[in-house]
């Protein structure tokens, strides 16, 4: 979602923790699954910085299911390299003001999948470059120093060859993108396998929520990601956050950006809270003699020790709006909501599907407390029969 270079760093703590998961009786806590809608498998996006395009995809896989019954693997890399083809044409025309970066959003899938179609995984892979996972570190900065020099505003006149010489970095390390193929027996074209698949991009509905635009109207997310410029629908967090309650319970799934950099985010042990945190007014007597005593770091990695379910923040919508304009939350990573658990003290989490793998705790998924994700959502994408129908009313959905 967010720049190159956070996303890279997020994918790549996944592979990082491989070698010694992390044991369940150590953390704490108890999850019980109460829902978990039927999903895609976990896939590995592994050194490349488009979870937005995993989770898009996964999503999509979820709507087919659901809607069909049938499993379908769908291709990443192509929706991918037409998101690269159509970002570096407003990077140039931009003269390089605008991101031009492996990120991207939650809009970037339905997009292409309106304008270009889909394909199945096996017809278009992106694995033109000898290694067998996905690693875009050394493609991408090509692309970033090619449309550097192209988009460099002391150029008067753009030369034609410039398309063409993106293409060719795009077809070495991706490869060409196919105009037919054969799935099943039958021949497609993507524009005619997307059209087989029965979703219409019309129906899936994109919510954020913040007070610096007007509820109930849409308007683009300002993020540097958001390179369509794509709009959002704005709605009051609680509503937001009764959007993907009633997606789960009518069996929907939920794409998820949110920031994934705050302390209270465990990706190895399996959780991510919003801890109230401890402080020189919790503490009394010797404790507060040894809290005084640490260093600014050790006091920071004690205030978020977690050792099981805890008091969490409470979250309102001005402090949600407060943590988006002072950079405090991020646009840091896509996921995707597939149902809901609770802690062994009753507490309501979130089950939520990533990319990095299945060489984790839970392989795959963690679980995220209702705190975390009032605070933490930059936007949802959901299917806009799951929309409750009084917010459908406000937003003028058809």
């Amino acid at each position: 979602m967010k720049k190159v270079l956070l996303a890279a760093m997020l994918a790549a703590p996944a592979f990082a923790f491989a070698a010694e998961p992390e044991n369940p009786d150590s953390t704490g806590f108890t999850f019980t699954d109460v829902k978990v809608i039927p999903h895609s498998p976990v896939r590995d996006q592994n050194k490349s910085g488009t979870c937005w395009c995993f989770a898009g995809t996964s999503f999509f896989e979820n709507e087919i299911l659901r809607k069909t019954g049938k499993e379908v693997d769908l291709s990443q890399m192509f929706t991918v390299r037409h998101c690269y083809n159509d970002k570096a044409d407003k990077y140039a025309r931009m003269g390089g003001t605008i991101n031009f970066a492996q990120g991207g959003s939650i809009m970037d899938v339905p997009y292409v999948w309106a304008r270009y179609g889909a394909v199945p995984a096996n017809v278009y892979q992106g694995l033109e470059y000898g290694e067998t996972k996905h690693d875009h570190y050394e493609m991408a900065d090509l692309l970033g120093t090619y449309m550097q020099a192209v988009a460099d505003p002391k150029r008067k006149k753009l030369s034609p060859a410039w398309k063409a010489g993106l293409t060719g970095i795009l077809d070495s390390y991706l490869g060409e993108l196919p105009e037919t193929f054969t799935f099943e027996g039958k021949t497609y074209t993507p524009r005619s396998f997307a059209d087989a698949m029965k979703l219409d991009m019309a129906d899936y509905v994109p919510i954020t929520s913040f007070t610096h635009h007007p509820f109930y109207e849409a308007f683009p997310v300002e993020v540097a990601d958001n390179w369509l410029w794509a709009s959002y629908y704005n709605v009051p967090m609680e509503e937001m956050k009764a959007i993907v309650d009633n997606s789960l319970e009518k069996g929907y799934t939920v794409v998820w950006a949110a920031d994934v950099s705050e302390p209270g985010f465990k990706w190895t042990k399996g959780y991510a809270l919003l801890p109230k945190g401890k402080d020189a007014a919790d503490m009394e007597g010797t404790e507060l003699s040894r809290w005084v005593k640490l260093s600014d770091k050790d006091r920071e990695a004690e205030r978020y020790t977690i050792t099981g379910p805890c008091e969490e923040q409470v979250v309102t919508q001005e402090s949600r709006q407060l943590g988006f304009d002072n950079r405090e939350t991020t646009d840091d990573h896509g996921m995707v909501i597939v149902g809901t658990a609770t802690d062994q003290e009753g507490n309501r989490y979130y089950k939520v599907q990533n990319s990095w793998d299945t060489n984790q705790l839970y392989d795959g998924y963690f679980y995220v407390s209702e705190p975390y994700f009032l605070a933490k959502t930059i936007d949802i994408l959901v299917n806009k029969a799951a929309i409750p129908s009084a917010t459908q009313k406000k937003l003028n959905l058809k």
